[in-house]
């Protein structure tokens, strides 16, 4: 039998140590990727800016006059429907109810009396031992007893529910965007307390100019973008234009809803709006357009996961500011608008506005915006 040499040996344990030694290769950097989200053709300049907003804004008051002696809740405070905003003091509508009672008891003493009088007189009547003027007499003193009996309990009621009406109850759910009180101050009957935005639709409202209002109206879709996170569109209806121009701006004022909205559409965020009709075509940038299969290809970003797939676009007129697409994509799209010839079907990349500022990385491992710097002004061409 053949024996291995000790240096073989040597060799062949020091290849194995080496191979542990390895680090796994790292997974691969997103590349940056020059991207515009698509829009109408013919629909850039009908891109308008406006703060986030709950469809249904109230104003909460107490129903009585009083001292406030408790605020329970503060700005941006989520609140749920009965739950107490603030508190008056309940001495003055303690003491009223209490006196409206009494004054219901007094009442009912009186109509006792009033009543046995005239069931008395009544039987004496009968026996013709009184006038009928008499016994008239005595039925209209016995109908105003129980008059002011109605009353005195009607009162007893109103009293008995100021004295409940001490305590500010949130009508419905909503979150508090405005406190107007403070404990130790006088308030009337329905004087402003606690502004609350209701739970539900929210919308962005903007102003347009009145040269810019044709093809603007309820119905219209539209294309919502915050400015915290340009990253997320969202799809949106034009639900309200106001029936008159404002006398100062000369714009009218354009509610938009949002139809699906999240938790990152937060009240009071400042969002882009798009407007324009849900059958204009849409336009794309002549750069971002490439074949493959012999079909006209755009590259489209995942917004979840940061990749990009090629689909295949019906194209139609080429314009000066780019290329019309009549089917294959969708409204609020991200498509890569430079450097499309080198990606690859699943490859992660990170998403560079024309204005050459990177967005916030999604899925790929990126902790958040990058700040702009020169050698980021070619991304999407430089990189291999």
């Amino acid at each position: 039998m053949k024996t291995i040499p000790s240096f073989a040996l040597l060799a062949a344990t020091a290849m194995v140590l080496a191979s542990c030694g390895k680090e796994a290769p790292k997974a691969p950097e997103p590349r940056p990727a020059l991207t515009q989200v698509v829009g109408a053709a013919g629909q850039s300049d009908m891109l308008w800016v406006g703060e986030v907003r709950a469809r249904y804004e109230t104003d909460q008051g107490f129903r009585i006059g009083g001292k406030v002696v408790e605020r329970k809740v503060d700005i941006g405070a989520v609140v749920k429907k009965g739950q107490i905003l603030a508190r008056l003091d309940p001495v003055d509508a303690g003491l009223s109810a209490a006196a409206a009672n009494a004054q219901t008891k007094a009442a009912e003493a009186d109509f006792l009396v009033a009543k046995a009088e005239y069931e008395r007189q009544k039987k004496l009547l009968e026996k013709q031992f009184i006038s009928q003027s008499a016994f008239d007499s005595r039925e209209a003193q016995f109908k105003a007893a129980l008059a002011r009996l109605d009353q005195a309990r009607a009162q007893a009621a109103v009293t008995g529910n100021q004295a409940g009406y001490t305590d500010l109850v949130a009508e419905k759910d909503g979150v508090v965007t405005d406190v107007k009180v403070e404990p130790g101050q006088v308030v009337s009957a329905g004087q402003p307390a606690i502004r609350l935005a209701l739970a539900g639709d929210k919308e962005v409202v903007v102003a347009v100019p009145e040269g810019r209002m044709k093809g603007i109206e309820p119905g219209t879709s539209a294309v919502i973008r915050l400015w915290a996170n340009q990253d997320q569109s969202y799809a949106a209806r034009v639900r309200e234009v106001a029936p008159a121009a404002d006398a100062a701006t000369r714009s009218f004022q354009v509610k938009v809803t949002v139809l699906e909205p999240d938790a990152g559409l937060r009240l009071g965020m400042t969002a882009g709006v798009l407007i324009g009709s849900a059958e204009a075509p849409l336009l794309v940038p002549t750069a971002a357009l490439t074949r493959q299969d012999g079909k006209n290809t755009v590259w489209v970003v995942n917004p979840q996961s940061g990749e990009v797939q090629p689909r295949s676009v019906t194209t139609g007129p080429f314009r000066e500011d780019g290329v019309v697409v009549e089917k294959g994509l969708a409204r609020g799209e991200r498509v890569v608008i430079a450097g499309v010839h080198k990606l690859q079907p699943g490859q992660l990349v990170r998403a560079v506005e024309p204005s050459n500022v990177p967005l916030p990385m999604v899925g790929g491992g990126g902790a958040g915006p990058v700040a702009a710097t020169p050698a980021a002004a070619k991304p999407a061409e430089s990189a291999k």
